[in-house]
């Protein structure tokens, strides 16, 4: 059976998108004591009190979580249950 290269490219998309945002959530920080706290503790923002890299941090986590779901929207739209075999 051969694969479509939208298939194959939706699925990247998927597990790449959900390894990314389990790796982005586990970097945040709890209570000020998270990785991005340790690298960039003298970066902090005096308006809002999250640092920059927690910004990015955030921005990066969000954009996984767009593209996660859009690819498994139309991974479900374009191949609906049990059509792929």
């Amino acid at each position: 059976m051969a694969l479509n290269p939208l298939l194959i490219i939706l699925i990247i998309l998927l597990i790449a998108s959900g390894a990314g945002l389990i790796v982005f959530v586990l970097l945040h920080s709890g209570k000020g004591t998270g990785i991005s706290d340790m690298i960039a503790s003298s970066m902090y923002s005096s308006q809002t009190g999250t640092s920059i890299v927690e910004k990015n941090l955030d921005r990066i986590t969000i954009g996984c979580a767009i593209v996660f779901m859009v690819s498994l929207l139309i991974l479900m739209v374009v191949y609906p249950s049990g059509s792929i075999g």
